[in-house]
């Protein structure tokens, strides 16, 4: 049973997020200390800066031969049928709207596990559900937020409007066309249809080599690498980082979370409102997160076979708020941060009581 002990601890790793978002809230509104452009310097810092030091120190520290592959595995599904689900919606909705599978993924699948959820889930399922949970960290920081910079990187490559030019006429291609074919009159015959076709595939190519370089070029995959080769070295032959360089990283690192919310409160205050993306859509977010998010676990963790303590685990930490990283790249790439910074403030405002739900919910 949880105690008050550990609601405390909880309150005590979510308050002083909260810190660091009011002083940056109150720094622009009321004192006026950052232009626009500082603003923007400041959210670059924690995007190329921090946050790629974080995760690698979040991959480094973790030991590769001891994953839970069946978490590892009803993790990856839950991912593959969000995007699925999203894809699906998005075409419905007749637009090819790149950005609404991204902040979707961000929203139902990128829960706060390093700070929020470590002391929830340990205070619900004892020690052995925090390791798990730090896998779950692993694996957002190796595979899904290179993933979603990937999707980030190929919608603003393809907002950058090229025109080519076929059987006389003209394609325009914007950021909500992303691999898309283009906007072209009725072929008349097959020779035409030939040609759209290859003008499609000759498209598709340097775009994604252009996303490519980009990537590689992106400190976040260099740390992700990095992280990953160190990881395998450590824990297969006891070595350890020398302090100095441990404790660099660690200095630099340490701020990135107090550095990505005091961001958000830079990005609050030049809104118009707190819920800077409206009431419907801020009730759609939380819909997203706390009701698709866990439903979609739930599935494919009953689809990989997971039971017992390790089901219940699996459920809740994706009933956990969303992450602050794809914030800061939303914010960075300039898609949708209004709503991703109001899953992040409500989110942690009422993610205690939720998680508290389906806990006493998956206890039945």
């Amino acid at each position: 049973m949880i105690s008050l002990k550990d609601g405390y601890h909880v309150v005590a790793a979510t308050v002083p997020l909260y810190v660091a978002m009011m002083l940056g809230y109150i720094s622009v509104k009321w004192w006026k200390i950052f232009t626009p452009h500082q603003r923007s310097g400041i959210n670059k810092f924690v995007a190329k800066f921090s946050i790629p030091l974080l995760s690698f120190q979040i991959i480094s520290r973790n030991n590769p031969y001891k994953m839970n592959i069946k978490l590892v595995c009803a993790d990856f599904f839950q991912k593959f049928l969000a995007f699925i689900v999203l894809a699906v919606t998005a075409k419905i909705r007749s637009r090819g709207n790149l950005s609404w599978i991204i902040t979707g993924l961000s929203l139902s699948t990128l829960p706060n596990t390093l700070i929020l959820g470590i002391p929830i889930l340990k205070a619900m399922y004892g020690n052995e559900a925090a390791v798990l949970l730090s896998q779950i960290v692993v694996l957002q920081s190796i595979i899904w937020y290179n993933l979603l910079l990937f999707l980030f990187e190929i919608n603003v490559t393809n907002c950058l409007t090229s025109q080519t030019e076929a059987n006389g006429t003209y394609a325009t291609f914007t950021s909500n066309d992303a691999l898309e074919a283009p906007q072209e009159e009725e072929p008349k015959d097959g020779r035409q249809e030939a040609k759209i076709t290859t003008s499609r595939k000759t498209k598709i190519m340097p775009l994604l080599l252009t996303v490519g370089r980009k990537l590689i070029a992106n400190p976040n995959t260099h740390a992700t690498l990095l992280g990953i080769i160190w990881a395998s070295i450590s824990f297969r032959w006891g070595v350890q980082l020398p302090k100095i360089v441990d404790q660099s990283l660690k200095i630099l690192s340490d701020g990135g979370l107090g550095m990505a919310m005091f961001s958000l409160g830079l990005f609050m205050a030049s809104q118009d409102s707190i819920i800077a993306c409206g009431t419907r859509m801020a009730a759609l977010a939380m819909a997203i997160k706390f009701i698709a998010g866990p439903a979609l676990m739930a599935i494919s963790s009953i689809a990989i076979g997971l039971r017992g303590k390790l089901f219940r685990v699996a459920i809740v930490q994706a009933a956990l708020p969303q992450g602050i990283v794809p914030f800061v790249f939303a914010k960075e790439y300039n898609i949708d941060p209004d709503i991703l910074s109001t899953g992040v403030i409500f989110g942690m405002l009422i993610s205690l009581p939720i998680a508290l739900a389906y806990y006493f919910l998956l206890a039945l």
